[in-house]
């Protein structure tokens, strides 16, 4: 089964930065929409950011207030995380979906394992 492989979390302190990186075990999923998810602790999983097969067209969670960056390549999605704030500590998951653009984590059909942030104050 295939599967999708996070890399990049770890501990920063508050105000730095971090770029989350995602490739598929196997394969690619360039025709995919491919998002950012995060569970923070003793919270319910919530969307970061996706972006479409083609790359031009982005969403993102309005609460980020534009310190998060989604992009893509032919090989892998990132998420770069930036004025990282405690609040932003959670584990961040990747996952992809034929649904175009979807925010609905119930559309998203193959997922990593996720990979944790943790920030400092």
């Amino acid at each position: 089964q295939v599967h999708l492989v996070e890399s990049g979390g770890g501990l920063v302190q508050a105000g730095g930065s971090l770029r989350l990186s995602c490739a598929p075990s196997e394969g690619t999923f360039s025709t995919y929409t491919m998002g950012w998810f995060r569970q923070r602790p003793e919270k319910e999983r919530e969307i970061v950011a996706v972006i479409g097969w083609g790359g031009g067209s982005t969403k993102y969670a309005a609460s980020l207030k534009g310190r998060f960056t989604i992009s893509r390549n032919s090989a892998r999605v990132y998420l770069q995380m930036n004025s990282l704030e405690p609040e932003d500590t959670a584990v961040y998951s990747c996952a992809a979906t034929r649904s175009y653009l979807s925010t609905d984590s119930r559309d998203y059909d193959y997922w990593g394992q996720g990979t944790q942030v943790t920030v400092s104050s």
